[in-house]
């Protein structure tokens, strides 16, 4: 059913499978994913060597590496990803969502485990080797942070302050702990320190758009945003602000630092420019919050139609807004501004306020909006 609808390319990454197609439907282009872990030239030219059209990258790979593969082989179409989530682990090697739930990350599934809510409890081995709990108050948890029996605010300050190599990452290092998910009490599991700590799971969100110039000057043929689990609307956002990077590094203008103001606008987990620079540190990781904020902007509705005769969009709401609010216009053609001077219900009647989803208002568009052009619409906070 797939190939009958004539896909532009297959994304794919086991190895079976891609010589079933190839014998099969040796028309079809096929993209090597992520998820098979290509960090280096000769991986590259291996996969090249049976048929696949174009590589996707390892998240885990610098800017140098990149360049590398690329001087490397020249013919293969590379890949690599830009914004988006991280994996803790190489990309979609975390076991982590099987198996709290079953869900497999290489399948498309990732329930995000690493992001929920740890209890860390201390433990010690027994004469058999049994890792036993010390006691039942929990020694750190983030969400609780300041209570008693848990990780205070000047300890987490402690943990995400101190660099690499400037001492022992973690409390108590070179100890043994017992993790207990959130919403699993009783289930605990027995973690290990070595000399280098235990690493803490929730990874920032990536975001290299100040790469966008270097990465078309290695030769990139494409960039990729992770939009899993993500709205149109981030989507739409997030590849507007990457397409005027790219069309201002192949036109020779500098990078214009307010695209990195307009993706803050985004909910995110924090940003950080993840491996291109091969740096780590405490600010590539968020031990505060695993949920995506944006103190910027905040998604409040769809156009799905227009009244030509009075000049009013109808708009799906997302998010409650009102008169007076300041709202943004995104479409392709670019984003208009309006302070929003009526709202009107489906009987014609004039609101004040629409108060949040499962509801159609009509509204004025700016002047220079195309009511021809898809919309959304977002308020500013």
């Amino acid at each position: 059913p797939v190939i009958a609808m004539k896909p532009d390319a297959l994304i794919m990454a086991d190895p079976g499978l891609i010589m079933m197609v190839r014998e099969r439907w040796p028309e079809v282009d096929i993209h090597l994913s992520v998820q098979a872990n290509t960090t280096n030239y000769a991986s590259v030219r291996f996969w090249q060597s049976v048929g696949v059209k174009r590589i996707i990258l390892s998240r885990e790979l610098s800017l140098d590496e990149v360049a590398e593969i690329r001087d490397a082989c020249p013919d293969m179409e590379l890949e690599v990803f830009v914004h988006g989530a991280l994996c803790i682990a190489y990309s979609g090697r975390c076991l982590l969502s099987g198996y709290f739930n079953h869900r497999d990350p290489n399948q498309g599934t990732c329930t995000n485990s690493c992001r929920w809510d740890y209890k860390l409890h201390e433990a010690a081995d027994n004469a058999a080797g049994d890792v036993q709990a010390c006691g039942a108050t929990p020694i750190g948890n983030p969400k609780d942070a300041g209570a008693v029996g848990t990780a205070t605010r000047s300890t987490l300050d402690t943990v995400q302050g101190l660099a690499l190599g400037g001492g022992p990452r973690h409390i108590g290092g070179s100890k043994v702990w017992l993790l207990e998910e959130g919403t699993r009490p009783g289930e605990l599991m027995p973690i290990e320190e070595d000399e280098h700590g235990t690493y803490i799971l929730n990874s920032k969100d990536l975001r290299a758009i100040e790469h966008v110039q270097r990465l078309v000057e290695i030769g990139v043929d494409s960039l990729k945003i992770e939009g899993r689990t993500k709205s149109p609307y981030y989507v739409a956002r997030a590849a507007q602000g990457y397409r005027r990077a790219i069309d201002d590094a192949v036109a020779g203008r500098p990078f214009d630092t307010r695209l990195l103001g307009e993706l803050e606008g985004l909910a995110s987990r924090g940003y950080t420019d993840g491996f291109y620079q091969r740096h780590s540190t405490p600010e590539h990781q968020n031990y505060l919050r695993a949920h995506s904020e944006s103190g910027r902007s905040l998604l409040v509705g769809e156009m799905v139609g227009f009244d030509a005769a009075r000049g009013l969009a109808e708009v799906e709401v997302k998010n409650g807004f009102g008169v007076g609010d300041r709202l943004e216009f995104v479409q392709p053609g670019g984003n208009h501004e309006l302070r929003l001077d009526r709202l009107i219900t489906a009987d014609g009647s004039a609101i004040d306020r629409v108060p949040g989803s499962g509801r159609r208002v009509w509204l004025p568009l700016p002047p220079a909006a195309d009511p021809s052009q898809p919309c959304f619409i977002a308020r500013f906070l």
